[in-house]
C-alpha cells in the first residue's frame, strides 16, 4: 500500500513538472524572441552608423548566446572555480558591444584624419566655380573610405529630396567629431548669411591643422604615462609566466583554496582599476 502511494506521489510530481514546463516554456520562448528582436533592432541602429558593415544584426546578436556559455565553461575548466562562471558570462555579454565600439572608434578616427584633406579639396572645387553640392560629389569621388561613403550618402540623400542642411546635420550627428561640428556649423552659417565659403574653409583648415598639432604635442608629452600604463598592465602576466616557467605548482596553493581564489579575483579587479586610473590621468582633453 505504501509503495502504491509512493508511486502515485512520484507520478504526480513528474506530471506537475511536465505541466509546469509545458506551460512556461512557450512563455519563455516568446519572451526570448521579443528580446532578440529588440536587441537586433537596437544593434541595427548602432550598425547604421557603420552602414558599410558587412555583417547583419542577427549575426552579431548570436554572439550574445555563444560567448557567455563558452567563456563561462572555459573559466571553470581552466581556473577550476565556479566563481569564474560569472566572470566568463559577463565578459561574453560585453565583448560584442566592445567589438562594435572599437570598430566605430577606428572608423571615426580615420574620418578625422581625412577631414583636413577633404576641406582642401572642397575649397579648391568651390574656387573652381562649382556649387557646394557639385563640390561634395567631387569629394565623394576623390576621397577614400570612410569619407567617400559619408559624403556619398549626403549626395544621394539630396537627390532623394533631403535638404543639404539636414544631411550635414545627420553627418555631424553620426560622426560626433569636434572638428566636423566646426566645419558643418561654418558651412550652414555661410549659406544662411551669404558669406564667402572658400575663405571660411581656408581659415578652418588652418584652425584644424593647429589643433591637430597641439593634440600631437599633448600626446607626445603624455607618452610616459601611457607607457607606464602598458608596462604596469603587462607586468603581472609576465611575472606569472616567469614563475610558472620555473615552478608550475607555485600558484597551486592559491588556486586550490577559496581564500586564494578570492585574492586572485581581487587582484584582477584592482589591476583593472589601476589601468583605468592611469589611462584617465594621462589623458588631457583639449
Amino acid at each position: 500500500m505504501a509503495l502504491v502511494v509512493l508511486i502515485i506521489v512520484i507520478l504526480s510530481l513528474i506530471a506537475s513538472v511536465v505541466l509546469i514546463t509545458w506551460s512556461t516554456v512557450p512563455t519563455l520562448f516568446d519572451g526570448f524572441k521579443i528580446w532578440q528582436r529588440k536587441k537586433e533592432k537596437s544593434m541595427e541602429i548602432e550598425m547604421d552608423k557603420q552602414f558599410y558593415y558587412e555583417k547583419s544584426p542577427r549575426q552579431i546578436v548570436r554572439l550574445y548566446f555563444i560567448l557567455p556559455p563558452v567563456l563561462g565553461i572555459a573559466g571553470v575548466v581552466l581556473l577550476g572555480s565556479p566563481l569564474f562562471i560569472i566572470i566568463g558570462v559577463a565578459a561574453g555579454l560585453l565583448i560584442p558591444n566592445m567589438l562594435l565600439r572599437m570598430r566605430e572608434a577606428r572608423r571615426r578616427q580615420k574620418f578625422s584624419d581625412q577631414l583636413l584633406d577633404a576641406i582642401m579639396i572642397l575649397s579648391s572645387s568651390l574656387k573652381g566655380g562649382l556649387s557646394l553640392l557639385q563640390a561634395l560629389e567631387v569629394l565623394a569621388d576623390e576621397m577614400a573610405v570612410p569619407m567617400c561613403q559619408e559624403i556619398g550618402l549626403i549626395v544621394r540623400e539630396n537627390k532623394m529630396g533631403v535638404t543639404l542642411e539636414e544631411s550635414l546635420k545627420g553627418l555631424n550627428k553620426r560622426m560626433a567629431l569636434e572638428e566636423l561640428n566646426l566645419v558643418v556649423n561654418s558651412i550652414l552659417v555661410a549659406r544662411e548669411t551669404g558669406g564667402d565659403l572658400t575663405k571660411v574653409l581656408s581659415r578652418l583648415s588652418t584652425t584644424i591643422r593647429d589643433n591637430k598639432k597641439l593634440k600631437d604635442s599633448v600626446r607626445t608629452l603624455t607618452l610616459q604615462g601611457r607607457l607606464q600604463g602598458i608596462i604596469m598592465s603587462a607586468l603581472p602576466f609576465v611575472f606569472i609566466w616567469w614563475v610558472v616557467s620555473f615552478n608550475r605548482e607555485h600558484f597551486d596553493i592559491m588556486l586550490k583554496s577559496e581564500i586564494g581564489r578570492s585574492l586572485l579575483l581581487l587582484a584582477v579587479v584592482l589591476q583593472a582599476v589601476g589601468m583605468v586610473l592611469i589611462r584617465k590621468f594621462s589623458t588631457i582633453k583639449i
